[in-house]
């Protein structure tokens, strides 16, 4: 009769619908309630080797390094693609000219150049590189030179078919421009390339003075002016009293500026002079808007990678992103405009 009443009171309070939904609740199995937890396995992310930079894509871990050997004369500009070069090289060559080889990797530019003749300078720059060597053609002396790298793919413009051409617009021999992605089908080896300088993390403070800027006392009229640039954090170029623009509109200005002094043997300027890479010599390098002084040493074998120390024998890491290296005869004058 108790439970009776207790029943009609329910009803009478809840409605007949709601005492359904008890009667299955209370008749319902129990159920455990369970929680899964998700692990998330985090991918990292390839780094470009010869800039240090990030490559979501991981481009530049699947092809060789490209070097393409540019003019660097008042006729030759403005020149193309050398913004989306990895690292770049300027070297004097015959007439106390200087050229430039400038190392393709994680970017392939369409339009590269102006393209100019190989030098012995270059053998010692990518013998440790290997990859493509792309350039117009040379004396006999150079280009056996240069024949003499292991595992170097050659491409002269009699051999790259469409990945060179003539911009008739132009006169020559300042007219010839090489087009990266197509030089990259030639394939090369190693792949990658192995990485030619160590780099500092973003915590990771240079120590050194503050420059403003600095004049490598290149012969003749080759002088460059190399100037801090605070809003892109780099190192603004002016050649010819002019700012280094190329022919995208884009301010050459790289992360890092390294000035070795080398010995040009056979003398500066002449004919079958080159950069003598081995051994070791002083080295000023540039970068966060600091210099660090300190010497460059590389061993008996070509292959060897050029290291780069501080005066204490610390490896010098320089920023991410690409760089430039002054190869400046020992003797020569650099001109320093601390803050």
């Amino acid at each position: 009769m108790r439970k009776f009443l207790i029943v009609v009171l329910v009803v009478a309070v809840l409605g007949a619908g709601a005492v359904a939904w008890l009667i299955l609740r209370r008749n319902s199995p129990s159920k455990t309630v369970s929680t899964t937890t998700t692990t998330t396995t985090t991918i990292p992310v390839a780094i470009a080797p010869l800039t240090g930079l990030p490559d979501p894509s991981g481009t530049a871990i699947t092809r060789s390094a490209l070097t393409v050997k540019i003019e660097n004369t008042p006729e030759a500009l403005p020149q193309w693609g050398i913004d989306q070069a990895d690292v770049v090289y300027e070297e004097i060559v015959n007439g106390g000219i200087t050229r430039l080889a400038a190392i393709f990797n994680s970017q392939a530019p369409v339009k590269v150049g102006p393209v100019r003749s190989v030098r012995p300078t270059d053998t010692q720059v990518v013998w440790p590189l290997g990859g493509i060597f792309a350039y117009s053609g040379g004396a006999p002396y150079a280009v056996t030179s240069i024949e003499t790298v292991p595992s170097l793919k050659l491409v002269n413009e009699t051999s790259a078919g469409t990945a060179m051409f003539r911009d008739l617009s132009l006169l020559a021999p300042h007219n010839l421009f090489a087009v990266a992605p197509s030089l990259f089908a030639f394939g090369g080896t190693p792949t990658p390339p192995p990485a030619l300088f160590t780099y500092r993390s973003a915590a990771q403070k240079v120590k050194g003075p503050t420059i403003n800027s600095f004049i490598v006392q290149f012969p003749s009229i080759y002088p460059v002016t190399w100037t801090w640039d605070t809003t892109s954090a780099s190192w603004d170029r002016t050649l010819f009293g002019m700012a280094d623009i190329t022919g995208t509109g884009v301010r050459e200005s790289p992360k890092n500026v390294i000035v070795m002094y080398v010995t040009y043997v056979n003398g500066i300027g002449t004919e079958a002079s080159y950069a003598n890479l081995q051994g070791s010599g002083v080295a000023d390098v540039f970068t966060d808007g600091k210099e660090v002084v300190g010497t460059w040493s590389r061993g008996a074998s070509k292959a060897d990678i050029i290291s780069y120390k501080t005066a204490a024998g610390a490896t010098i890491a320089l920023t991410p992103g690409q760089t430039w290296v002054e190869l400046l005869n020992t003797g020569a004058a650099l001109t320093l405009n601390p803050k």
